[in-house]
């Protein structure tokens, strides 16, 4: 069985939180899914309220605190991401946002990424479609054709098993194909093979 790394970035604030809910349910059909086409995945999930500071300091700085760095590290290495971000006022939220901000410019080239949101009303959907779309395809994303939106409403327990479990699955179908047929993602280390001295000094 292959194996595959998915991580899962929540944007969630409180604790718990329907984004984090969400989150939990796309991983775990996602799971099935690629267990389904014969692949075990490596599931890591990313709570961005725990980064808070550091993003701040990050940001400020220009440099990413030993843990923030390694978080980093697993979104470039990942084969598969799911983001979920809750919605304030038509968009994403700041925390969201600054996390995909400090990210290398290389990390999300091709890596098939699958967007989700939370809010009050059905009213913010179309964020994922004005919002959170085209900020991964700004970022060379391969974003998956389904985005699940869930309300408040969408959590009683007709919508959790029809309307919002549909979505949920035929989203997590995608990605665990996109998944499927890339090779294993790989990370180039900048510091592996440097230029040497002499070309560096040829030219002058």
């Amino acid at each position: 069985m292959k194996r595959r790394k998915l991580v899962v970035v929540s944007a969630g604030l409180s604790q718990p939180s329907s984004t984090r809910l969400l989150a939990d349910r796309l991983t775990a059909a996602t799971a099935q899914e690629a267990r389904r086409r014969g692949s075990q995945l490596d599931v890591r999930v990313i709570e961005l309220r725990d980064h808070a500071h550091d993003l701040v300091n990050n940001m400020l700085t220009g440099f990413p605190s030993a843990g923030l760095r390694e978080t980093i590290d697993s979104v470039a290495a990942a084969d598969g991401l799911i983001a979920v971000s809750p919605i304030f006022n038509a968009s994403y939220s700041g925390l969201f946002k600054s996390f995909f901000d400090v990210l290398d410019d290389t990390a999300l080239v091709d890596k098939p990424v699958l967007v989700a949101a939370t809010g009050g009303t059905a009213r913010h959907s179309l964020a994922l479609e004005h919002a959170l779309r085209p900020m991964f395809v700004y970022l060379h994303a391969v974003v998956v054709p389904t985005g699940v939106f869930a309300a408040s409403e969408d959590w009683g327990t007709e919508s959790v098993q029809g309307g919002l479990a549909n979505r949920i699955n035929r989203a997590a179908g995608e990605l665990a194909a996109q998944i499927d047929q890339r090779e294993p993602a790989t990370v180039t280390d900048p510091f592996a093979n440097p230029t040497p001295f002499t070309e560096l000094l040829a030219d002058n």
